[in-house]
């Protein structure tokens, strides 16, 4: 007899899809692409098989991400993505029709992108599908009591979208989002490289210098260099170069610059009452991008507040979800372990 009853939350990330299924918990974490064969448009590999192909496709695959700056920006991608998760949970006695699906999505996909994904989940069998904010269920995952009468603020720097909210009795007061996070980063470093070195890289090799040398420290002590390889746009031939942690730097605090201004937006709005206990409690720093060298002491500087980096920073949304789907509906009251 079929298992009944299951909940499966999504965290539909722009770098990365995580899912948790109620009673085993997090059950699959891989990035956000799918390859296409472009003769017929099939798809040929989903999550880390089509994340290895980027850069080194040929004429006949096209790679795709089913999100990028926080929206929807491919339907076919989103949907091989969410028929490969439910593939994978094919080896679980699952009734889907039974099943209640959270989608976690950034705040900036629209009602429209919304509707499709429900539209999706539906036509693949799962009948009871509702749409959350990632910046919600990652509040709830990095220990935040988004259900007491009393305000917290969250900023979760994602894939895609830097989300910033202020939250009390169980939903979002105040939140706002800036497409500025960890696939801008790469972009600001393949830029700068090509710049300053004449040299072309890819999205992986400016993801790995991001993660090496990534900091908005103001000061750098034993600062750390990194060797990459890339195409010499003069010469048109491979090349090898040595950037520094204090160039990165200074692309990074740029970058931040710009969060931190949304940031104090969203506390311009904030009520009175909300701000006092945010100034009391803090603030929580979620997502990749609190992994960023520094950004505790920066966020402290800029915005006056004390700071703490979510214990589980890359898993906290989807590790949210399982509280959201235990209050299907009403979160003025507080899931009951």
């Amino acid at each position: 007899m079929a298992n009944k009853g299951f909940k499966i939350g999504v965290d539909l990330g722009t770098a990365n899809t995580l899912v948790y299924l109620n009673g085993q918990g997090v059950i699959f974490n891989e990035p956000s692409c799918v390859a296409f064969d472009r003769r017929n448009n099939k798809c040929i590999a989903v999550g880390q098989k089509a994340k290895d192909m980027i850069g080194r496709e040929h004429q006949l695959i096209r790679i795709e991400k089913p999100l990028e700056g926080g929206v929807v920006a491919d339907l076919d991608a989103t949907k091989a993505l969410l028929e490969y998760v439910f593939e994978r949970l094919a080896d679980i006695n699952i009734e889907f029709s039974k099943t209640t699906l959270l989608l976690c999505c950034p705040s900036e996909v629209s009602q429209i992108e919304q509707v499709a994904l429900m539209e999706l989940s539906e036509k693949l069998g799962v009948k009871d599908v509702f749409i959350e904010e990632e910046v919600k269920a990652g509040a709830i995952g990095a220990g935040i009591d988004i259900f007491a009468p009393r305000g917290s603020m969250i900023i979760d720097i994602g894939g895609g979208t830097t989300d910033i909210g202020v939250l009390a009795l169980g939903d979002l007061v105040v939140s706002d989002s800036v497409r500025i996070a960890g696939r801008y980063f790469e972009e600001q470093i393949i830029k700068y490289v090509k710049m300053k070195y004449s040299m072309a890289i890819g999205t992986r090799t400016a993801e790995a210098i991001k993660k090496t040398l990534g900091t908005v420290r103001r000061e750098i002590i034993n600062e750390k260099d990194y060797r990459f390889s890339g195409r010499n746009i003069v010469t048109g031939l491979p090349q090898r170069m040595v950037i520094r942690q204090s160039e990165i730097r200074n692309l990074m605090l740029r970058a931040f610059e710009s969060i931190a201004i949304q940031s104090r937006k969203v506390l311009e709005k904030t009520p009175p009452e909300l701000s006092s206990d945010i100034f009391e409690d803090g603030l929580v720093i979620n997502g990749g991008g609190a992994l960023i060298d520094g950004v505790k002491e920066y966020f402290e500087e800029q915005l006056n507040l004390h700071c703490r980096i979510a214990e589980n920073p890359l898993t906290s949304i989807v590790g949210g979800t399982k509280y959201l789907l235990r209050n299907r509906g009403n979160y003025l009251v507080k899931p009951v372990d």
